[in-house]
């Protein structure tokens, strides 16, 4: 009918789901922010030629594949790889090589490079690999390695067809695709540089696993080959193989912006990128400093803040976020409920769903003047003018890397200028030891402690605490109690070169070079803007219920930004009271019952169910290092925080078990509430500690414990760091040891064990 027009165009509505027609066409990726209501599709009329051959290639075919690749990025690493297989068919580590390619009328429209894939072991203790694969099933040589693979657009729908006939022609049952964090991608030289493959929208991601940090010296020669413990470059890890190339995801083109690059909405993203059978193309993140662990520079100062444990470097290299999730740098301003969009740097940034987890963050303290009487009914306000250059609120790693800068850059390492650290979180000792172990003098950094109502308190045993407080003193770091910023003075430069502080007593005036606050953490000020002017209901902190639903059904919010609407009757209980990581994932979870039709195991709720906040079961955990040098991890359950004398309470009948002494840099602390489960653990150690296996101990029971009630009574317990050392330790601190408790559990509760 058209004879004179070569594309096709469809233009679809986000919330309508992919229709067979429609797969047959290219999804025209939109640039990032689009303002575009509708996917853009586009099938080339040279599409419809069904002479698509795959075979390996030949020499003859070099010519056609350097017209392919010329204009593309890395095309010379795939120009070589071609080349090598049709000379030696080995690369240069003698690796072999097989090269294919993909051609319509005889003219090359597509070339694959693989190899074999010689780290299966690795792979298959590293990744989540067998929930897709059996390994016994396959052969060492069946596994394939990914290099590179290009496509014409035109003919974009067959590259599944190019994937299974490369698993045919290769003899292989499963290919991988790595992908490298963007700081060390540049670095690599052949064979570990990687062309981006147009192959990658039909691959799968799979998730990684927990890894256990095993004493190697202790086990001998029992511990694991080099091969799964050594230590190498972490990457992201895609998979096609037989059974995959057969299936078809799920295509969601539903807008889903995230705002807050928190650890709840990481949790929340990464949950959505390893669902196995939807895909999300429109994933936005909205974050001021972009995707967190993209700079391993800024990641060494992170330091400065107590640690979440929830995710690190290796977890977001092994995620490759930026792979699914497009990034919007900057601070939402400003929410458009009836258009849908908001606004981020005066742009535009439409949404179906959005998605608010910036949590709160330290912000700029006003000073409130010398008379007490005005600083108890005022205190703490926000500053509201332009912020001095030297007043640093430090909220994540970048916070961090740029405070390390700027001291370095206006010579304060070595100089004589006070280093004013002010608040009453753990982040004082924290940045106090971060600022020691730069070359600071001790005597340069006084430390101004908040008010006690300002903030929870520091430390929650008296014993670290007092410990602390020795290593302060030892460094010639001068401890200030119960201080209110009361005034500072500007320089001719604009910076902040003397405070004062309004004390019980009198009033303390300090020279001032540099200025840490950690008094006031609160909800950011034009987030709060921004939902107030949006009419959402806002009472101290964002409302939700329990399925994280704002006053708008398009708007979903978790995280310390929020709070439970007062029907619940539990105002004191907040998201800041769980675990960060498994919020996200129980917010991904409410939202995916939007998209997946997949049935689902139903049960009916008990009846009320719906007025009663969620059970959270996760250990929060804090660490970081100290002053002094101590390595500090605290574990303990979800909910309110409770004091220690309370926690120790008779009543309880919970037990404790403590060894060594914080003065000692030795302390190993683990309490059991009255059904004898782990629900608090603390270490204070000169000595570093594998914290991922102490995570694993939370809700345990003693007697899984290798009976360890029984071997403190005995006096057989001196040491709880050696003691969870032993060989016996290390099937808890697997990462599958929960799912042997689950089916262990359902065994017993069958009716064949309950009629035995």
């Amino acid at each position: 009918v058209f004879q004179d027009r070569d594309l096709c165009v469809i233009l679809v509505p986000h919330h309508v789901p992919e229709f067979p027609l429609i797969r047959s066409f290219v999804r025209a990726v939109p640039s990032c922010p689009s303002r575009l209501g509708q996917e853009l599709y586009v099938f080339h009329r040279a599409g419809l030629l069904t002479s698509f051959n795959v075979r390996k290639a030949a020499t003859s075919d070099l010519q056609g594949v350097q017209m392919l690749i010329e204009t593309l990025s890395l095309n010379e690493n795939m120009w070589n790889d071609s080349k090598m297989f049709t000379e030696t068919r080995k690369d240069p580590d003698g690796m072999p090589l097989q090269a294919f390619v993909a051609e319509v009328l005889d003219q090359v429209v597509g070339v694959a490079v693989t190899r074999d894939e010689m780290d299966t072991e690795y792979i298959r203790s590293h990744y989540n690999i067998e929930d897709f694969i059996h390994f016994n099933h396959h052969q060492q040589e069946e596994h394939g390695h990914l290099c590179h693979f290009v496509l014409n657009p035109v003919f974009h729908h067959y590259a599944k067809y190019f994937l299974k006939e490369i698993l045919r022609l290769g003899h292989k049952s499963s290919l991988y695709y790595p992908i490298y964090p963007e700081y060390v991608e540049g670095k690599f030289q052949h064979p570990c540089a990687h062309s981006l493959t147009s192959a990658l929208h039909y691959m799968t991601p799979v998730r990684p696993r927990r890894q256990i940090v095993y004493p190697l010296q202790e086990l001998g020669v029992s511990a694991p080959s080099e091969q799964v413990s050594k230590d190498q470059l972490k990457y992201s890890l895609n998979l096609i193989n037989r059974k995959l190339v057969l299936e078809s995801k799920v295509c969601i083109n539903s807008r889903i912006v995230v705002v807050g690059a928190s650890d709840v909405g990481i949790s929340f993203l990464e949950t959505l990128i390893f669902w196995p059978r939807l895909k999300f193309n429109n994933l936005t993140l909205i974050s001021i400093h972009g995707l967190p662990g993209k700079d391993p520079q800024s990641s060494k100062y992170r330091r400065f803040l107590i640690n979440s444990h929830c995710f690190d470097d290796e977890d977001y290299a092994q995620m490759s976020l930026c792979s699914w999730v497009n990034v919007v740098v900057g601070k939402m301003t400003s929410i458009n409920r009836s258009a849908k969009y908001v606004v981020v740097s005066e742009e535009k940034v439409p949404y179906d769903y959005l998605v608010l987890c910036t949590g709160q963050s330290y912000q700029a303290l006003a000073p409130m003047g010398e008379y007490i009487s005005e600083v108890t009914s005022q205190w703490p306000q926000r500053y509201t003018e332009k912020v001095p250059s030297n007043l640093f609120t430090l909220n994540d790693a970048q916070d961090c890397l740029k405070a390390a800068l700027w001291l370095e850059e206006h010579h304060l390492i070595r100089s004589t200028g006070n280093i004013i650290v002010y608040g009453n979180t753990i982040d004082t000792y924290t940045t106090i030891e971060a600022l020691l172990s730069l070359g600071i003098d001790g005597s340069r950094i006084p430390l101004v402690r908040a008010p006690p109502g300002s903030a929870s308190p520091c430390l929650p045993e008296a014993a670290v605490e007092g410990a602390v407080g020795e290593a302060l003193a030892g460094a010639g770091v001068a401890v200030h109690p119960d201080g209110v910023l009361a005034q500072w003075g500007h320089g001719d430069n604009g910076l902040i070169t003397w405070a004062a502080f309004t004390t019980a007593s009198s009033l303390l005036h300090l020279q001032c070079s540099a200025f840490f606050s950690f008094a006031y953490r609160t909800l950011d000020y034009d987030i709060f803007k921004a939902v107030i002017d949006a009419c959402l209901v806002f009472d101290g902190r964002l409302v939700i219920d329990t399925e994280f639903h704002t006053n708008d059904a398009s708007i979903r919010a978790a995280g310390p930004l929020t709070k439970f609407s007062r029907r619940y009757y539990r105002d004191e209980l907040t998201h800041s009271n769980f675990n960060s990581k498994e919020i996200g994932f129980e917010l991904a979870t409410s939202m995916l019952s939007l998209f997946d039709s997949t049935p689902q195991p139903s049960s009916e709720p008990p009846a009320g169910s719906d007025r009663l906040i969620p059970v959270y079961s996760r250990c929060k955990v804090q660490g970081g290092v100290l002053p002094g040098g101590y390595n500090y991890l605290h574990i303990s359950k979800p909910g309110i925080l409770v004091p220690l004398d309370v926690e120790l309470d008779p009543c309880d009948r919970g037990t404790e078990i403590v060894t060594g002494e914080a003065s000692h840099g030795n302390y190993f602390r683990i309490h059991f509430s009255r059904y004898n489960m782990v629900d608090s653990i603390t270490c204070f150690s000169k000595e570093p500690f594998p914290v991922s296996n102490y995570i694993c101990l939370y809700g345990q029971h003693e007697r899984l414990l290798n009976d360890l009630y029984y071997r403190w009574r005995a006096g057989q317990l001196t040491d709880l760091y050696s003691y969870f050392r032993e060989p016996w330790s290390l099937a808890i601190y697997h990462d599958r040891f929960i799912d042997l408790q689950k089916e262990l559990h359902q065994i017993l509760m069958s009716e064949e064990v309950r009629k035995m």
